[in-house]
């Protein structure tokens, strides 16, 4: 299956000096994507720190990989070279400084991934600043799904329909690729668990100094019961077991190995707003087992990885919130670009008459449009970005013009 990031990284190799940085969960996706990627070069290597044998390149330093790939002799095309979970390494940052700067003028290209964030970690010395772009890979979508090709701008002006089969996987399934695929829940069910052990016996437990494991994952096992709701600190301490300090720490560790994501309250020029508690959405919308959730927690990855997406291709700078009021006026997203409000989002299950909540916060925002997300509605195909108004939308039009 053909990613848009493929074509992102590709554009990226053939014009930029600076290294591919490609982050994101387990399964997304990642390392396919680098190996395809790569392919726009006959000359091309892979190197795994989870493989014993590459492992030990790593260890005996940059020239070892450089005799390993050819570096030191005579070749028509100079590589590219994917190093996968390096950050797993404990020197990580130097080892890449001295490889880019040692080879990054005779034209070698590097491509690094990882299912941790790798800006997060500071064991590494020196900074890479300036000597990488990175990318956060997110899970399959409508859009990127009804057409995995770049386009100039952000929004899509022509929403393009994807097939019902497609539709109902994405529901029921997610959008990690191989279930996407697959498309049995049995298979679903058997990767979902793999996905959880990895994390929290080896990424979690590799990394951080966490030892109370079982408590972590009874953590986000809780976790899959709020999505789209308030993070109660408190109430997760008391049910855990835990201090409020070690919570707030955990949800960050969770968040940074990419099981959740938070999304903060919009305030500024808002009357009376509250400063309230982020709200919580899963990766994985597939474990979140209330349909109404499931769909608000999809409609939330959908735009996270758009506001990503832009953000990261250096179209604008992207955000994502909600927005609340003392008085319990609530819409469920807010997207600003260049921190101006740009589009509200309301999501529903079924069509019904719009929600006052858009008309208040688009004339409090000044949001340009304002979206009732309705999932019972057939796909229309036309840009509904063109409406200025309040509007209810079909969900299966509105995601196909994002990424």
């Amino acid at each position: 299956m053909r990613r848009i990031y493929q074509e992102v990284i590709q554009e990226h190799l053939s014009t930029l000096r600076q290294m591919v940085f490609l982050m994101g969960p387990r399964q997304v996706g990642k390392t396919t994507t680098a190996q395809s990627a790569a392919e726009i070069a006959m000359n091309h290597h892979y190197f795994n720190w989870d493989n014993a044998a590459e492992k030990l390149l790593f260890l005996k330093g940059v020239e070892a990989i450089a005799e390993q790939v050819g570096l030191k002799e005579l070749t028509k095309e100079k590589p590219i070279l994917i190093f996968d979970e390096i950050h797993k390494y404990g020197k990580w940052k130097n080892f890449l400084k001295g490889f880019f700067d040692s080879y990054e003028k005779k034209g070698v290209k590097i491509i690094v991934t990882g299912s941790a964030r790798l800006n997060i970690y500071k064991k590494g010395g020196d900074s890479l600043m300036g000597r990488y772009f990175y990318y956060r890979v997110h899970p399959l979508s409508v859009g990127e799904i009804a057409s995995p090709q770049l386009i100039r701008g952000d929004i899509r002006s022509n929403p393009l329909p994807i097939s019902d089969a497609d539709w109902e996987a994405l529901l029921e399934h997610g959008g990690f690729p191989e279930p996407f695929v697959q498309r049995t829940e049995s298979f679903s069910r058997r990767l979902r668990a793999l996905r959880q052990e990895q994390l929290f016996r080896e990424d979690i437990r590799d990394t951080t100094r966490i030892s109370e494991l079982a408590q972590l994952e009874l953590m986000a096992e809780i976790l899959k019961n709020q999505a789209a709701c308030a993070l109660n600190y408190h109430s997760l301490s008391q049910k855990v077991g835990v201090s409020l300090d070690t919570i707030r720490r955990w949800s960050q560790v969770l968040k940074s190995f990419y099981y959740c994501f938070t999304l903060s309250p919009w305030s500024k020029n808002i009357s009376r707003s509250l400063i309230k508690e982020p709200k919580l959405y899963l990766w994985d919308w597939s474990l979140v087992s209330d349909i109404g959730h499931r769909l608000e927690n999809l409609v939330a990855s959908h735009l996270l990885k758009a506001v990503h997406f832009w953000t990261d291709r250096g179209l604008g700078e992207y955000d994502l919130y909600y927005l609340r009021t003392k008085e319990g006026i609530e819409t469920d997203f807010m997207v600003t670009k260049n921190k101006k409000p740009w589009f509200l989002v309301e999501v529903k299950s079924k069509a019904k008459g719009l929600s006052s909540s858009l008309y208040h916060f688009q004339k409090e925002t000044g949001a340009t449009n304002a979206f009732q997300v309705a999932f019972d509605l057939p796909f229309v195909e036309k840009d509904c970005f063109t409406e200025k108004d309040p509007i209810l939308v079909p969900a299966r039009t509105f995601l196909s013009q994002l990424v």
